[in-house]
């Protein structure tokens, strides 16, 4: 299943629900409503755990649905618990940003404040000249947990879900701390769904690329991460309990604008597409602020 928040055109009221994408160009994307099930929130669909998702799946086969084309998709969780991100976790990333790989995992933090969903624009700050970006695989914790064993991973995640990690690398790079210089406002693309986990059988087999304007600055496979996804969250939760809705966004592959020669930075007007295999794609225009 593919869970969305919507804002339909009768209601500004952010709702939970779930994508349909039927087989067959001529049959339009839906959203079925999950509200009359109790749930305000995919927030509050995650913290219900697998009874809600049942009840959910046995809601399906009688629910009307809406079609997508007259809705406006939000991030599929607006204000995550926390979002941790890593930082230099494909080897060739690494290399292009000439900073050597740790023996554990880097991890910073994006404030949940800078999150914005699919089509949403980009807001390129004036206080930064060196605005960039990054395509990640995102893991939405399911069922919290503190000190998860690595081969416990399964039993704590969710489900998936696309992350544009954009960054002014001005000023990200002035100090050690990453954090304010990767959680401008519209900094935290998201969405445009979050996949169960049971869609995906092995995350660590996904294509991932990210285009500009149509030009692919970014393509890898996340079998590449070094720290793969049980290591992570074995590694976050050894250190801090992971809540339900946590986010991690496991890292970005080579191609970034900071690694570039000459290097590359976003400029007003461009379309960052982000697509991952069976995830979809995210969507997203940047402006000038």
């Amino acid at each position: 299943m593919k869970l969305v928040t919507f804002i339909s055109k009768s209601s500004n009221r952010p709702t939970p629900g779930i994508l349909i994408s039927a087989q067959g160009s001529s049959i339009q994307p839906e959203v079925i409503d999950l509200s009359s099930l109790g749930y305000s929130t995919v927030l509050s669909i995650i913290e219900a755990g697998p009874e809600a998702l049942a009840a959910i799946r046995a809601f399906l086969p009688t629910a009307a649905g809406l079609s997508l084309a007259s809705l406006t998709l939000e991030a599929p969780i607006q204000r995550p618990p926390r979002i941790f991100a890593i930082g230099l976790n494909y080897q060739s990333h690494a290399a292009e940003s000439k900073m050597a790989v740790q023996a554990v995992p880097t991890v910073f933090m994006k404030l949940s404040s800078s999150v914005v969903g699919p089509d949403h624009p980009i807001s390129l700050p004036k206080r930064s000249t060196q605005p960039d970006y990054e395509a990640e695989l995102a893991v939405v914790i399911g069922r919290p947990g503190y000190q998860i064993a690595a081969d416990d991973w399964q039993q704590h995640v969710f489900g998936y879900t696309i992350l544009n990690d954009v960054s002014a690398r001005d000023i990200q790079l002035s100090t050690s701390q990453w954090t304010l210089g990767k959680s401008f406002p519209t900094f935290t693309p998201l969405g445009p769904a979050i996949t169960t986990a049971d869609e995906v059988a092995d995350p660590h087999a996904l294509d991932i690329s990210l285009s500009i304007d149509g030009e692919v600055l970014q393509h890898a496979n996340s079998r590449d991460l070094i720290f793969k996804i049980p290591a992570l969250i074995a590694y976050i939760s050894g250190i801090t309990p992971l809540e339900a809705g946590d986010i991690i966004s496991t890292g970005t592959p080579e191609g970034v604008g900071l690694g570039r020669t000459p290097q590359r930075w976003l400029k007003p007007n461009e379309e960052i597409v982000i697509t991952i295999e069976k995830l979809g794609q995210l969507r997203n225009r940047t402006v000038a602020e």
